[in-house]
């Protein structure tokens, strides 16, 4: 099974940058920050103040039934909203597939925090009594997936990978998996997050990991400079259709990219900081590159984590750095964080369509606020404006706490 190929066929995303695809993408090439003063509550009394929500987004154009509005969590809605970009970008004619070999794996990092927070109020304020009997559903991770696949009568594998930032990675990745072993022929694979509230912002400020620099919200973010103070919290959701290559081809579906490799490992060093000299990071990009029977000098774009952290930033350097050895000088690298913010379980999927968009377009987004390199981050970063170069292999790293990694490989589909 394991000579089966498999591409992307379909991309949907919501993002900071906009609420479709090709938005997102044109506000990511022109350098675009999507990150502003927090609008979805009064933060008076929080010591960060910005994050780069989606804005204007209508979920009931995304659901059959409108009551399911009422009983859905907003990270669940914006999932669905990807998925259902994602099928319509892939052509998908649900009558024409087998729904018991088309699987779902859209999780999230967090899940429902919003559901969570208000009815956890409501407990507090009105009495268990008063709780909505869909409290559970709504908060539960692995419900995105679960909607998604009734929403379209999908039967396939479906299930929830929780790996914090690393998230859609793994969805991603495991989809592969699954499919080159013969499972499945199709998924719909990434991850979405919507932990922009009042408990979600002020436990990250807690942790001292958010930038502060509330007066200028668009400069914010800024990853491998050396005026860094934090990454800033973004939401929204990215889906792509991960696809067998022959079931592709069958149905005349238009091809992004191959999906080659997937590396994943762990740090099993600490509960948010990756270790100084980028072990697991390492593994998990040498792994993807094995699977992907790729060397070094082969990949012409790097995707980084890169949040916008001083440890984080540095750490990754220096992965890159430990496998790609001299040539880490010479590969392109950007960091898409600089403009979206940290989307966190969803944040790798949305990155794979950049990835699978640069493969397309030939065009390496950004590094936007990177004007005093730290010393130590030393790499070519693609600072503050895209580049046009014909991209065939892409790496793409997500990385999360409780230190897990995953590293997905896309190339250019040839034959």
């Amino acid at each position: 099974m394991n000579d089966r190929r498999v591409v992307i066929t379909g991309l949907g995303a919501v993002t900071p940058l906009g609420n479709d695809v090709e938005t997102f993408w044109t506000n990511l090439k022109n350098g675009v920050s999507g990150i502003r003063l927090v609008e979805a509550f009064d933060t008076t009394q929080h010591d960060c103040k910005i994050a780069g929500e989606v804005r204007g987004f209508e979920p009931k154009r995304y659901f059959k039934n409108p009551k399911d509005l009422r009983r859905t969590d907003r990270f669940a809605q914006l999932a669905m909203a990807a998925a259902r970009m994602a099928l319509d970008d892939g052509g998908i004619d649900l009558e024409r597939v087998r729904r018991d070999r088309f699987g779902v794996i859209v999780s999230s990092g967090i899940g429902g925090l919003k559901t969570l927070e208000e009815q956890y109020r409501i407990l507090l304020t009105k009495g268990p009594s008063r709780n909505s009997p869909f409290t559970i559903p709504m908060l539960i991770s692995n419900m995105a997936s679960g909607l998604i696949s009734m929403e379209y009568g999908l039967q396939g594998p479906n299930l929830c990978i929780v790996t914090a930032c690393a998230t859609s990675n793994n969805a991603i990745g495991e989809s592969w998996r699954t499919i080159k072993f013969g499972d499945a022929d199709i998924f719909l694979a990434g991850g979405s997050e919507a932990a922009i509230v009042p408990i979600g912002l002020a436990g990250f400020a807690a942790m001292k990991a958010l930038s502060l620099r509330n007066d200028e919200p668009e400069r914010a973010s800024r990853p491998f400079d050396r005026d860094r103070d934090g990454f800033v919290i973004g939401e929204g959701a990215g889906v792509v259709v991960v696809e067998e290559l022959e079931h592709a081809k069958k149905r005349g579906a238009k091809i992004y990219c191959e999906v080659a490799g997937y590396g994943l490992s762990a740090d099993a060093y600490h509960m948010t900081a990756p270790p100084p000299e980028g072990e697991g990071a390492a593994r998990a990009m040498q792994l993807a590159l094995e699977h992907a029977r790729l060397s070094t000098s082969e990949v012409d774009y790097i995707n980084a984590h890169a949040t916008s952290t001083g440890l984080g930033d540095i750490s990754e350097t220096r992965a890159i750095k430990k496998v790609f050895g001299d040539r880490a000088y010479q590969v392109p690298i950007s960091a898409t964080k600089s403009m979206t913010g940290h989307l966190l379980g969803g944040a790798g999927a949305v990155e794979m369509a950049a990835c699978a968009l640069a493969i397309r377009d030939s065009v390496i987004p950004p590094t936007t606020n990177l004007e005093n390199p730290d010393p130590e981050c030393d790499l070519d970063y693609t600072p503050n404006v895209a580049r046009e170069k014909k991209v065939r292999i892409a790496l793409n790293n997500s990385f999360g706490f409780g230190g897990h990694n995953a590293t997905l490989v896309a190339t250019a589909f040839e034959g």
